[in-house]
C-alpha cells in the first residue's frame, strides 16, 4: 500500500521562519523532526501498572511499549477494581495513568459498564439498587480521574449484555440490561459519564460485527444519545480477517459518521483457534505456544492489517490487545513480545511502520531567501531547530498549510 493510499494521513506545511526580531531566517540550515503522532497507536497497559507503581520486574517491557505506542488502555473491570464495596483500586490506577501521561501518552479506561467481571456483591441486590450503584460507580471513576483519563469505553458489548448466559448464575449487569433494555442501559452509561466529565471521549464498544450492532447503533443515535466513537473489536484468534473483509466492516460502520476505534486487535503467532468455536472464551487449552512459522505469519498480517485500517479515513485509533504473551487473553500467543521478553518479528514490523515509514526522523533542510521551507509528514506535532533555537508546529490536517514561526528560543506562537 503506497503513501498515496494513505494521503489523508499526511500533511504539508510551508513554514516561514523568522528570528527574534521578526526577520526571515534566509538560507539557513534547519532540522525538522516529528515528536508525536496525531493517530492513536494504542496497546493495553495492564503489564505496566506494576511498573508504574514502583515494581521493576517488567521494566524491560516499558521500553518496548513506548517504542511503538502512544495510547494506553488501563483495566477498570469492576469486579477486580472494587472486589469489596467501597474499596476501589483508585490510587494504583491513578498512579499508572499519571505515569503514562508523564511519558506523553493518552490514557483510556476500559470499561465503565460490562456484564463480565461484574462484582459478585452486586448479584443479590434489587435492580433499582444495582442501577444506583452503577451510576455512582461511573460518576466516581470518570470525575475522579478526569485529569488523567480523558477517554472511556463507556459500555462494553451491549448487544449480548441482556441475554448473556455463559455463566452459572446471571450477573447483576445482565439482569439490569434485561430489565431496562439495551438502549436505556447505553443511555445510563453515556449520560452519567458525560455529566461527570463533559470533555471525555466516550466509546460504544462491541465484538459483534453483525447487523445487530448496527441496529443498536441506529437506536442509540435515534434516541439522541451522544456517542463520540464506535469501538470495533477484532480478536482474530481464528485467522486474519483479510483486507476485503476488514474494509467491508469499516464501510458498514463508517456510515454513521462517527470515528472508528479498533479497540481490541489481536493476531496469533501460533496455531489458530478451530473455526467451529463460537465463543472464543470456550477454547481454553493448557499450552498455546508461539512458533517460528506463526511468528512470520503474524508479522506479515500485522503490517497488512494496520495499512488497511489506516487507509480508511474513518479509523482514528487502533489498540493492540497485549504487548507480551505472558498473561495474554486466553493464553493465546497474540502478543508482540515472547514470554521471555524478546520481541517477535511482528513487533519489529509494527515499529518499522509507526516509527520509520510513518514518522519523520530528524531531517536536514535549508530555507530559501524568504526563510521558507516545506515539510511533509504524517499528521502530528513537530519541532524545527535552527542555530540553537527551536519552535513547534502541528500538521493537523491533510493538504497544505502555511505557518509563520518565530525562533527566539521559545516555542512557536
Amino acid at each position: 500500500m503506497t503513501t498515496v493510499e494513505l494521503g489523508h494521513r499526511f500533511g504539508t506545511a510551508l513554514l516561514r521562519l523568522l528570528d527574534g526580531e521578526g526577520q526571515p531566517l534566509a538560507h539557513r540550515d534547519v532540522v525538522v523532526e516529528q515528536r508525536t503522532h496525531a493517530f492513536s497507536f494504542g496497546n493495553i497497559g495492564f503489564d505496566l501498572v506494576a511498573v508504574a507503581n514502583g515494581r521493576t520486574e517488567s521494566a524491560g517491557l516499558a521500553d518496548l511499549w513506548f517504542g511503538v505506542f502512544n495510547t494506553a488502555t488501563l483495566p477498570f473491570y469492576w469486579g477486580q477494581f472494587e472486589p469489596e464495596p467501597g474499596r476501589p483500586d483508585t490510587a494504583r490506577l491513578r498512579r499508572a495513568a499519571e505515569w503514562f501521561t508523564g511519558h506523553g501518552c493518552q490514557v483510556k479506561g476500559h470499561p465503565l459498564l460490562w456484564h463480565t467481571l461484574a462484582p459478585d456483591w452486586l448479584r443479590e441486590l434489587p435492580t433499582d439498587e444495582v442501577e444506583t450503584r452503577v451510576r455512582a460507580r461511573i460518576r466516581r471513576e470518570v470525575a475522579g480521574l478526569a485529569d488523567v483519563v480523558p477517554m472511556w469505553d463507556a459500555i462494553n458489548e451491549a448487544v449480548i449484555m441482556p441475554v448473556f448466559r455463559n455463566e452459572p448464575h446471571r450477573n447483576a449487569i445482565t439482569q439490569l440490561a434485561w430489565d431496562r433494555g439495551r438502549i436505556a442501559t447505553v443511555r445510563l452509561a453515556f449520560e452519567e459519564a458525560r455529566a461527570a466529565n463533559p470533555a471525555a471521549t466516550l466509546v460504544l464498544n462491541d465484538f459483534d460485527m453483525s447487523s445487530a450492532y448496527e441496529c443498536l447503533i441506529e437506536g442509540v443515535l435515534e434516541a439522541g444519545i451522544r456517542v463520540d466513537a464506535l469501538g470495533l473489536q477484532s480478536h482474530m484468534h481464528q485467522g486474519y480477517w483479510g483486507e476485503e473483509r476488514t474494509l467491508a466492516v469499516l464501510d458498514r460502520f463508517s456510515r454513521f459518521g462517527l470515528p472508528i476505534h479498533m479497540t481490541e486487535t489481536t493476531l496469533l503467532s501460533g496455531h489458530l483457534m478451530p473455526p467451529e468455536i463460537e465463543d472464543l472464551n470456550d477454547y481454553q487449552i493448557p499450552s498455546w505456544p508461539s512458533t517460528p512459522e506463526g511468528e512470520e505469519r503474524q508479522a506479515d498480517e500485522i503490517v497488512r492489517h494496520y495499512r488497511t485500517l489506516l487507509s480508511h479515513p474513518a479509523v482514528q485509533a487502533i489498540t493492540y490487545w497485549g504487548l507480551s504473551d505472558e498473561g495474554s487473553w486466553l493464553g493465546a500467543p497474540c502478543g508482540l513480545v515472547r514470554t521471555d521478553g524478546t520481541p517477535k518479528p511482528a513487533y519489529d514490523a509494527l515499529r518499522e511502520l509507526v516509527k520509520e515509514q510513518w514518522w519523520l526522523a530528524p531531517t536536514n533542510l535549508r530555507t530559501d531567501d524568504a526563510g521558507r521551507v516545506e515539510v511533509r509528514g504524517f499528521l502530528g506535532d513537530y519541532g524545527v531547530h535552527c542555530a540553537g533555537r527551536t519552535a513547534s508546529f502541528t500538521l493537523a490536517a491533510p493538504g497544505e498549510a502555511q505557518t509563520t514561526l518565530r525562533l527566539d528560543g521559545q516555542s512557536a506562537r
